[in-house]
């Protein structure tokens, strides 16, 4: 027998939650395959099978465990070898299958045993088990013995003829349903630590935030005209991102506050920018690091996230690849946002929040022109940035984006 343990998702986490088993117990898996996902407060983690062979399931769905705790075994023996079946494993651990279940002849009496499929379509029928012949192993009466068996008959009599009820009235336009009933779901690991978070960073900082807004033509000339080339030579496509974050990397070495995080009674000033990308999963919202994003091309930048982005949706993205962030980058506008105040990532000072492009009349040039404009917003921690060097921060973004060139030759 092979043990299955519940690992780590980084250094500092103790204890588990074994959310969800791909396969059930008595299963036969193969070598590499995905049977386990695990959560902490922090990062979601899959497990995969060791060996081939037939699963043991020994902790159940939900439980909290601490690291290194057996959660499974894994019996090679009961593993094919050279292409042939599957030994048959234990009733008591795996059912066989009622799809591939051999006919058998039909039981007399009651069954020994009622598959739940089975049970279900007996009572939507009005049967009971007794009424219908078990062809399964062992007496098993099977869902395919439970669809065979004909309903009962509904009871009239001439007296009071069987009347179909009538329909319900039509309901209103604006209601889906009649269903008052309420729904509770505990929240998962990663939802705790994100709301403890965030209502730390509301509580203990001087959150204020400042806004600004770009205008998106000469990006989005670049966009259209150099899109094609550029999926071609680097085999990745050109979107915003790239321009954002080389933008704030770059602004960032120009604003040391902004870039800086408050331990304690001491200011530490980081000399590179490490950009945290806000990613939503179905978990929640995660945010991978892009290192040494002034150091980056375009092309670099739309690779790295792109990756990260993929791997923290399929939940393989480590602990370390998102802890370590000097600034974080934030885009609402995915989502339809054209305004909001992002709240900070603790223990970073800044945040900058993107939102949709909208087209809008501006003022150029002593004109009125129609211009695909964004909303841009900078939340900062007032303890540690003055509005003048938040607001200064916010106009070179500004201008790096509404420049691009700038960007390129870094001036």
């Amino acid at each position: 027998m092979i043990d299955i343990k519940a690992v780590s998702p980084g250094e500092s986490v103790t204890e588990v939650i074994l959310s969800r088993w791909f396969k059930p117990n008595g299963a036969r898996v193969e070598k590499d395959e995905k049977i386990a996902e695990i959560e902490s407060d922090k990062a979601a983690l899959e497990v995969y099978a060791e060996a081939a062979g037939r699963l043991e399931i020994l902790v159940a769905e939900g439980s909290t465990i601490p690291v290194g705790e057996v959660i499974a075994r894994i019996d090679p023996q009961a593993a094919p070898d050279n292409g042939s079946s599957v030994p048959k494993t234990p009733e008591k651990d795996a059912p066989p299958a009622e799809e591939t279940a051999p006919a058998a002849p039909a039981q007399s009496g009651s069954p020994t045993h009622v598959m739940p499929a089975a049970a279900r379509i007996l009572a939507e029928k009005g049967l009971s088990p007794r009424e219908v012949p078990a062809t399964g192993p062992g007496g098993r009466l099977t869902k395919a013995d439970a669809m065979a068996a004909p309903s009962r008959p509904s009871v009239s009599t001439p007296e009071t003829p069987a009347i179909s009820p009538p329909p319900p009235p039509p309901a209103p336009a604006f209601a889906s349903t009649t269903d008052r009933t309420e729904t509770r779901k505990k929240l998962s690991p990663i939802r705790q630590t994100i709301a403890r978070r965030l209502l730390a960073a509301k509580n203990q900082t001087a959150m204020l935030t400042t806004f600004n807004e770009v205008d998106m033509s000469r990006i989005m000339e670049i966009r259209k005209t150099y899109k094609d080339r550029f999926q071609e030579k680097h085999s990745i496509g050109l979107g915003f991102m790239s321009f954002f974050t080389r933008a704030c990397a770059q602004a960032l070495l120009e604003f040391p506050e902004v870039n800086s995080q408050l331990h304690e009674d001491e200011l530490v000033y980081f000399n590179y920018a490490d950009i945290s990308v806000a990613v939503s999963t179905d978990r929640g919202l995660v945010v991978p690091v892009v290192r040494n994003a002034h150091l980056l091309s375009l092309a670099e930048i739309e690779r790295v996230i792109a990756d990260l982005a993929a791997r923290a949706r399929q939940n393989k993205i480590s602990i370390d690849e998102m802890q370590g962030g000097t600034f974080t980058i934030t885009n609402g506008g995915v989502f339809g946002s054209l305004l909001s105040t992002p709240i900070l990532n603790p223990p970073q000072t800044a945040i900058l929040g993107m939102h949709k492009i909208q087209e809008r009349p501006v003022a150029i040039g002593g004109q009125v022109q129609v211009r695909p404009m964004m909303y841009v917003a900078l939340s900062y921690d007032h303890r540690v940035i003055d509005g003048k060097e938040a607001v200064s921060f916010l106009v070179r973004v500004k201008e790096l984006l509404e420049d691009p060139i700038r960007l390129i030759l870094a001036v």
